[in-house]
């Protein structure tokens, strides 16, 4: 009984009960988007689907495990290779439809506009039967798919849906079934109606056929594909309606009958269940690549988070296209860890894995299946991120005074339960004041108790607390030039600020060489 009376309940294919109403979908792009290039996976993963306005789902993240678990189940159902052909085909219909809704508005005879808008809502109500029959043998476990299906049964079945498909169609059997004959003398045009008049064009072909003498130029005329009537047509259209008056009434009063037949929870499921088709199809071009990607467990407690081979998703879309390797890397935090710090040289990957950190994170609160082949990750509040900024003369600060100002804003409003990715701040300062800065800043967001990535130059960091984890991005033994883009636990090797002295002054070995050439 509890099962019925939640699919008699059924509202959103995005949204259970529990989790916000969709109308509370931001339009916005969180503050952190740009840091974590999830603005190139949104851009990415919708192109194409612009009608369909997918990007407010995909700014607004779930903070109920029960809300993502829905979204598993239904991703999941959708993996279902003639599941999601049928919901392509009932998607391609209703763009179908769209399209001639969109015909008919530009249209400027009233007649012709009843006719597109009759042929629209014809192509609806053959989407909506054909999506229910598809469902109802298909092999469906989520609790969302299971409840639209219920309802999308129940209101096919409804008398308003079926005195709408019954007018549709004998309307346009109606309007199938007239025919009229034009006599065209002169500039002069009459129309009547067709009396069983024989069609003497066969016979006219016939017996011309005998004094055809090689190639001839074909006079047949030819319909335009225009689809705009020109005012003849019109004219000739406004003709035959008074030689049928009762059916082109029936086909003017039909738009206004069923005006607003499009059902709404028709309209939402059309719209939201493309959230599910944008992301699987996104994603299949990295699992041909031959890379995983994993349902992963949310947890509401900061304890042990892990993920295995998980990557940045927005690099490896480019790097697929320029087809070059895409490097995973894997982290965990058990106990009191809480945040990794990572070092080492420059170009190394460092920012990379801060950035993958966040994407898993969010892209885990959206409820999509994550990079990776297996990912326990938290359940946050909010994300923040510190990247390197520009200047900007605008507000007469220097940029160590803009790094503080921003460091102070999200200090005052991250929890325990937010997730803060630092990168490389206080560059502009001297060692000391930066290792004093940073060991004052990271002991209050352990205080906090928040997750975190903070890729840094200072060694001093890494060996903070308990709750700091230190991870160093690594080079190739023979060749310290060459970076392998791994990451990996290890105690800072103390040559990161050096390096970065070094390569700011050009005198890595590298450099040297490079100028002993020449």
């Amino acid at each position: 009984m509890v099962q019925e009376a939640f699919l008699m309940s059924f509202n959103s294919i995005l949204f259970n009960q529990t989790d916000p109403p969709a109308e509370n979908v931001t339009s916005e792009a969180p503050q952190f988007f740009g840091d974590l290039n999830l603005d190139q996976i949104v851009a990415a993963v919708t192109s194409g689907k612009q009608e369909y306005n997918l990007s407010p789902f995909f700014y607004t993240a779930l903070h109920d495990i029960d809300g993502i678990r829905y979204r598993h189940e239904i991703m999941r159902d959708l993996e279902n290779d003639i599941l999601l052909e049928h919901i392509n085909a009932f998607a391609q219909k209703m763009h179908e439809m769209r399209r001639y809704l969109s015909q008919a508005e530009r249209l400027r005879y009233q007649k012709q506009k009843d006719r597109w808008f009759l042929d629209a809502v014809a192509i609806y109500c053959d989407a909506v039967v054909g999506l229910v029959n598809d469902l109802a043998s298909a092999h469906i476990k989520s609790r969302g798919l299971l409840s639209f299906r219920e309802h999308a049964t129940r209101y096919v079945a409804s008398e308003n849906f079926q005195s709408l498909w019954a007018d549709t169609q004998q309307l346009i059997t109606d309007l199938s079934a007239v025919k009229y004959c034009l006599q065209i003398k002169d500039n002069c045009i009459q129309v009547r109606k067709y009396e069983s008049e024989s069609d003497y064009s066969a016979e006219v072909e016939q017996t011309f056929q005998r004094f055809k003498q090689g190639a001839v130029k074909d006079y047949t005329a030819k319909y335009s594909d225009w689809v705009e009537m020109n005012h003849v047509e019109a004219a000739v259209l406004d003709l035959v309606a008074k030689l049928f008056p009762d059916l082109f009434l029936n086909l003017d009063e039909f738009a206004v009958k069923h005006g607003g037949y499009l059902d709404e929870s028709i309209a939402v499921f059309d719209r939201e269940i493309q959230f599910y088709v944008a992301w699987l199809e996104f994603t299949a071009k990295f699992k041909q690549q031959g890379l995983n990607f994993c349902y992963p467990q949310l947890s509401h407690t900061s304890g042990d988070i892990y993920s295995y081979e998980g990557f940045d998703l927005a690099l490896a879309h480019k790097l697929i296209k320029e087809k070059s390797e895409v490097v995973c890397n894997d982290f965990s935090l058990q106990g009191e860890e809480r945040i990794f710090v990572i070092s080492g040289p420059n170009q190394g990957g460092k920012t990379t894995f801060a950035r993958t950190f966040g994407q898993l994170h969010y892209l885990a609160g959206l409820g999509c299946p994550v990079p990776g082949r297996e990912a326990r990750l938290f359940l946050f509040d909010q994300i923040f991120t510190h990247f390197e900024k520009e200047e900007t003369i605008s507000s007469l600060n220097g940029k160590l005074q803009d790094e503080l100002i921003r460091i102070n804003h999200i200090l005052n409003q991250a929890t325990s339960d937010s997730i803060i990715i630092l990168n490389e701040i206080f560059t502009s300062t001297t060692l000391q004041d930066a290792i004093s800065l940073s060991q004052r800043i990271m002991a209050q967001i352990i205080g906090l108790g928040a997750l975190g990535v903070w890729v840094t130059f200072l060694d001093e960091l890494a060996a903070f607390s308990r709750e700091t984890v230190s991870m160093v991005s690594t080079v190739v033994p023979d060749n310290p030039a060459l970076r392998t883009y791994k990451i990996i636990r290890k105690p800072a090797d103390g040559l990161a600020y050096a390096m970065s002295i070094a390569e700011k002054y050009r005198l890595t070995f590298a450099c040297i060489r490079e100028r002993i050439k020449l």
